[in-house]
């Protein structure tokens, strides 16, 4: 699996960069609003709640009332929806793009630099069992082929939905007593929701915060990359990995 023959790594212009990254931002928006009103959401719109976010626990909680269709159809959009996106960051920036990424993310910094470093060797199964923003990243910045990319990711992706759905079915009667619990409690869930929402963004109050640093994306990855955390250790600032060639 050899770097990537058909695209040229030539970043976009700002304008069109910031034009790729307005869905991101939407997406960041839904997932808020999801995170304050599933309460509500998990008994009237279950569809709607995997729409505005499709995490772990809102796939287990609704997944009974919807059927395969609605919830594999949705879910695996949701999924998907971002990661060509950090694929062509990755691509088109290389190690600007990881320096961005760990600045945007300090508390996951040495877990990156981790990823990184494995990402060489192991970059298929990553990409089938987590093909979460980081990896989709890493896999764009190592030029994993497009091909590849979408069938390991895809693949990954319907299956983490099955699982979910198993699991669903499997403690099907404790989740039914966690519904109608939130639903005796809906108000008090929340505005204990909105509580923990408010203080996740105060970093977009004081700027720096996910969708400030989307926002002006253009501008971090117009800058040298000179350090992931500017530490002056060259370890900190791990060069974009490179799959091995198929033998």
């Amino acid at each position: 699996m050899t770097d990537q023959p058909t695209l040229a790594r030539h970043p976009p212009s700002p304008h069109t960069l910031k034009l790729l990254v307005a869905p991101v931002i939407f997406l960041v928006i839904c997932s808020n609003v999801a995170n304050v009103m599933w309460p509500t959401l998990q008994e009237d719109h279950p569809l709607l709640l995997i729409a505005l976010s499709s995490i772990n626990r809102y796939l287990i909680l609704v997944s009974d009332q919807l059927d395969a269709l609605s919830y594999y159809g949705v879910g695996t959009l949701r999924l998907l929806v971002a990661d060509p996106l950090f694929f062509l960051l990755g691509y088109w920036y290389g190690d600007r793009a990881l320096a961005w990424m760990d600045q945007k993310s300090p508390g996951y910094g040495p877990m990156l630099r981790t990823a990184q470093k494995w990402f060489g060797k192991a970059a298929w199964p990553l990409v089938l069992i987590a093909p979460n923003n980081f990896i989709c990243l890493f896999a764009g910045a190592a030029g994993m082929r497009i091909g590849w990319f979408f069938a390991l990711n895809i693949t990954g992706t319907v299956g983490r939905l099955y699982l979910i759905r198993v699991l669903g079915d499997a403690f099907s009667s404790p989740i039914d007593s966690f519904q109608d619990l939130v639903a005796e409690y809906r108000w008090w869930f929340i505005g204990a929701s909105a509580l923990l929402v408010l203080f996740s963004l105060r970093g977009e109050v004081k700027g720096g915060g996910e969708i400030d640093q989307l926002v002006h994306i253009d501008e971090e990855l117009a800058e040298p990359a000179e350090a992931a955390g500017d530490t002056g250790d060259p370890d900190d600032a791990a060069p974009a990995p490179r799959l091995e060639e198929e033998r």
